[in-house]
């Protein structure tokens, strides 16, 4: 599968917390924080459901990945979403390691299944 998600019974925004402080534990930080359902109703459409996307970053992973293969930028930063679905809040990401497979670097792959590790313990501490 391209993506990981976890699901929980918090509301979307006790998930949003908890996952914002299991990133910060790991020196992921939260650089921006997008409300799709607020943005999609500030344009006058009809959108319900909760859905917020995160976008995540390492300055240092960043860093250290870019300086190796710039076209790295076109995968960074990570991105997370939550969402509600059927009464439960899911926390997902696509992977990492999936995008990193289309620049045929070992080295780099070997880096992004560490931060894809890292991430996946973020998301999981959070629903735990």
């Amino acid at each position: 599968m391209f993506h990981y998600t976890v699901e929980t019974v918090m509301s979307m925004n006790e998930a949003a917390l908890k996952l914002e402080r299991q990133l910060q534990e790991d020196k992921f930080g939260v650089l921006w924080q997008f409300d799709v359902k607020e943005k999609l109703q500030e344009k006058g459409l009809d959108f319900t459901d909760d859905f917020l996307i995160f976008e995540v970053c390492n300055p240092k992973e960043a860093k250290e990945v870019l300086s190796q293969n710039k076209l790295m930028g076109y995968f960074l930063p990570c991105k997370m979403v939550l969402y509600t679905d059927e009464n439960k809040t899911k926390i997902g990401m696509p992977k990492p390691t999936e995008f990193v497979k289309l620049l045929n670097d070992e080295t780099l792959e070997q880096k992004a299944q560490e931060i894809e590790q890292r991430l996946i313990s973020c998301m999981d501490r959070t629903v735990s």
